[in-house]
């Protein structure tokens, strides 16, 4: 019974979104995440809840729309990641393994927080275009200055959409640097789109930027670049 209630979750039509005469999916239609000594059930965290305006909603549905002709496909989200062990000797021999006690407590830092209170997000990807948007909502324990965004939270997410623009492209990398220009802050608990695209590749080195605006689009919040590499060309560095 577990077992097949894992697959229907990670089920191809949940992933890719739903067709069109089916109405999107809200994470309220889900069971509770329930861990078991040998399965945990992944819950799809990028799918709307209560706590998402009607901004978000309003970009969440309309970028679902556009993934009915196979343009852009939703990205699904997790708190947990799938468990691999990565021998950090083999690049850095004075550095020290993580302990196998620690795995079972990680968890995704943007989705580490309650549903509503800090990284709320959806991403989509083109392929054909190398782009990744990201409709972003970030909640009250993400707050700077009084009633914004805090610049590491919003650092985060442009780091998070950029990383995952890189991976769609060249697989797994690490971000090598990242610099960031901000322009205006970003209320607290408003709704913003950061648009990420691979700029060049070479070699295996990623280079994608991304920008930060308003639900409008007529402000523009932030603006970044980024260079990605994989794990093993760091020791090179």
């Amino acid at each position: 019974m577990l077992r097949s209630g894992a697959l229907r979750l990670c089920a191809p039509g949940v992933l890719r979104g739903p067709r069109r005469s089916a109405a999107p999916p809200t994470r309220e239609s889900r069971p509770p995440p329930r861990s078991f000594a040998s399965e945990v059930i992944r819950v799809d965290l990028s799918l709307p809840n209560p706590s998402w305006s009607k901004d978000m909603r309003l970009l969440f549905d309309q970028f679902m729309k556009k993934t009915e002709d196979g343009s852009w496909k939703r990205l699904p989200s997790y708190k947990y990641v799938s468990p691999q062990r990565t021998e950090v000797k083999t690049f850095f021999p004075d550095g020290k393994p993580v302990k196998e006690d620690h795995m079972p407590q990680a968890q995704l830092f943007p989705r580490s927080l309650e549903e509503g209170l800090g990284f709320e997000y959806a991403m989509f990807h083109n392929h054909v275009e190398n782009r990744t948007v990201c409709i972003f909502q970030g909640g009250p324990y993400l707050q700077g200055a009084s009633g914004f965004l805090h610049g590491g939270a919003i650092a985060t997410m442009m780091d998070s959409t950029l990383g995952v623009c890189a991976l769609t492209a060249g697989g797994v990398a690490m971000t090598a640097n990242l610099n960031i220009n901000f322009r205006r802050p970003i209320p607290l608990c408003s709704v913003v789109v950061i648009n990420s695209q691979l700029d060049k590749v070479e070699g295996r080195k990623l280079f994608v930027s991304c920008n930060v605006q308003s639900v409008d689009g007529k402000t523009l919040h932030s603006k970044a670049t980024s260079k990605k590499m994989p794990l093993c060309l760091f020791s090179l560095v």
